[in-house]
Parts: C-alpha cells; structure tokens; sequence
C-alpha cells in the first residue's frame, strides 16, 4: 500500500510533463531570449517571427499526416519548388491569381500523388520513395526554368504574402485555417481515425477492413498540397519564384513534428504538438538571428534540440 501511494506522485509528475512538457520548453526558451535579447519580445519581432513560420507550420502538417502512418516525406521542399514554379510562370502569362494558386496546388497534389501510388501500390519505402521525387522535382524544377528565376508578380497575388487583415498578417490566418482544417480532418472524421489505426498497427487495420493504400494515397496528396500552398506564400513574400527554392525546408518541418512529439513508429502525435514544435523551431531560428550566431553553427544547435527532444519524449513514454 505505502509503495503505491509513493508511486502516485510519481505517475502524476510523468502525466504532466507528457501535457505540459513542450508548452514548458517553449516558454522557457522564449525567456531566456527575452534575457539575452532586448529585441525579442518586441511587438514587430514577435509578429516577424509568427510570419516566418507560416510556411514551416504549413508544410508540417503535412509532414505529420505522413508521420503517423509510419511514413516520412523527404520531398516537401522539391514539391514546393516545383508547384510555385507552375503558379508564377501561369502568373507571368496573364493568368489570375486564384486560377494560378488552384493550378500550383494540383501541381502539388500530382506530386504526392505519384509519391503516394509509390508507396502504396508499388511497396516501395517511404524513405527511398520520397528521396526519388525529391531528386524529381527538384530537377523538374530546374528543367522547366532553366536555372532562371520568376519575378514581378501582380500586386493582388502578393498579398498573399505581404497583406495584412485587421492587422494580423495574410499568412498567419492562411497557416491557422490549416491548422483548423486539418484539426478536424484528425480528429473529426474517418479518415483521421484511419491514419491513427494504421500507424500504430497496418496489419491489424487491413484485417479490421481499412483501406490502408487509399489512406497512404490520401496523405502524400495532402502533403504534396500542403508544400504547394506553402510555396504560393512563399513566393508571394519574396516576389520571386527560383528553381533552388525550398531547398533543406523538409528538414525544419520533419524537426517540428518530431520535436512536437510524433514519433515515427507511427499512430502517435498531436496536432498541439506540431504547432509547439513549429513555434519552437521559429524562435530558435529568430533567437539564433538575434544573437548574430554564424550560419555554420546553426544546423549544430537544432540538431541538438532536436535529439534532446527525442531523448525526452522517450523517457517519458
């Protein structure tokens, strides 16, 4: 009896780092900056700092539909470079913007799709599938422009990526209707519940009579679409479209959702926790800008962060 009781309290700890654990990370690394740099908590840097990480958080949602059905998606970056390519150049022959964005974003969910058949049809692993059409698309990319870049884009498009409403900037309301959109595909419907089952046990979901290829299918898409409306604000910002666009970008995303405490053996992740490990990632980034670290160094402190958090959400399952 005395052991049990003794053992509670440890139990109740363990429960509430698991909670609360990531939002505990954050703010303490949000606090440590805000002592190290006068400038961060400045209004103008907290609202650049939340439109930077637009992008990142968008394509790592669908980084994290993959994840949880024991995936991984190496292409993201290649997909965005070679979908807002397609949507500047039909910008550049007069096309209107939504036409133009609606186009990029099928680019982008042909990619996945082509990804997702891949995998689900042909068996081949993630790993070396998405590696193939990360080298594909990048190439294609490259091959369309020929190394040339697209610029001068209509004001009406760059809104996309520059405008402001109410004072809350274009971007950050496109990446929080994602969050909510994919929020409800997660966690209120059929397909969520899918991708759940067939992370944490594919041959116990095939027997159970879900439709595992045409889930894989479902989350390459969605990935593929997800880098290409990434890439639409990307470009809107920057006012330029290039074929080496994107370059290293799945890199961040695939850190945000581990970092968020999906675990790549599948059926395991929060969307919570994928907006806390794209925020955290998003403040190392500033943080590390504002303290003037070289360039050189900055792959070698996420890199740390990264497997820190990996070794923390292993001892805490």
């Amino acid at each position: 009896m005395t052991s049990a009781i003794a053992a509670q309290p440890r139990l109740n700890r363990r429960q509430f780092f698991q909670q609360f654990g990531l939002l505990i990370v954050f703010l303490l690394l949000c606090l440590a900056l805000s002592l190290i740099s006068d400038r961060f908590l400045t209004g103008d840097n907290l609202k650049n700092v939340l439109r930077q990480s637009t992008v990142n958080g968008i394509i790592a949602v669908g980084v994290m539909f993959v994840i949880l059905t024991r995936g991984i998606d190496l292409s993201v970056g290649s997909v965005l470079a070679m979908s807002s390519i397609v949507g500047a150049d039909l910008l550049q022959q007069g096309w209107a913007p939504f036409p133009a964005v609606l186009a990029a974003l099928v680019v982008g969910g042909l990619l996945g799709l082509i990804t997702g058949l891949l995998v689900s049809q042909l068996r081949i692993p993630p790993f070396i599938a998405t590696l193939g059409m990360m080298t594909f698309g990048r190439g294609l990319a490259f091959s369309v422009t020929g190394g040339t870049p697209i610029s001068s884009f209509p004001d009406g498009f760059r809104l996309i990526g520059t405008g402001e409403f109410l004072g809350i900037p274009t971007p950050i309301i496109i990446a929080a209707g994602v969050f909510l959109v994919a929020y409800g595909l997660l966690y209120h419907t059929t397909l969520g519940r899918f991708m759940f089952a067939l992370g944490s046990n594919e041959r116990a979901a095939f027997v159970s009579g879900i439709p595992n290829r045409l889930v894989l299918l479902s989350v390459y898409v969605f990935s593929g679409m997800m880098s290409a409306l990434a890439g639409i604000i990307l470009i809107a910002r920057l006012n330029s479209a290039q074929p080496s666009i994107g370059e290293g970008y799945e890199l961040d995303a695939i850190a945000a959702v581990v970092v968020g405490g999906t675990t790549f053996d599948g059926g395991e992740g929060t969307l919570l926790g994928t907006l806390l490990g794209v925020l955290i990632i998003a403040v190392l980034n500033n943080g590390l800008n504002l303290l003037n670290v070289p360039p050189e160094f900055v792959g070698v402190v996420k890199g740390v962060v990264i497997v820190v958090a990996l070794l923390l959400h292993r001892a805490l399952r």
